[in-house]
């Protein structure tokens, strides 16, 4: 199934090269997968696994790494930026997502 909300998710180059060395074991099916859950303190949370994905997902592959979208998650991350941050107080993955009315502290809870 091709990635019907690529190009509107944009993934940064740290993004990809973290989600390679994440995903380096030699399986090329491995890769990033992102959704969407009830829960935190905004009432939707983000929610990443590493491995395979799902036959639904949406597909998207950026010099080498494997990201994928849950179907049912991908209305709510179209436009979305994931990147990678490397800070003193931070790091790991970002999702900066346009469509969130609101976000809590933490950055992995939203309210679209």
């Amino acid at each position: 199934m091709a990635l019907k909300c690529w190009p509107m998710i944009q993934l940064t180059d740290r993004a990809a090269r973290h989600i390679k060395k994440l995903t380096s074991s030699g399986d090329n099916s491995r890769g990033l997968r992102l959704f969407i859950e009830k829960g935190g303190c905004a009432g939707l949370s983000y929610g990443m696994t590493v491995g395979s994905s799902e036959p639904t997902d949406e597909k998207l592959e950026k010099d080498g790494a494997h990201l994928y979208v849950a179907a049912d998650s991908a209305h709510l991350l179209g436009e979305c930026t994931l990147d990678y941050e490397e800070e003193l107080t931070h790091t790991g993955f970002k999702i900066i997502n346009p469509k969130a009315k609101q976000t809590c502290g933490c950055g992995t809870s939203f309210e679209a």
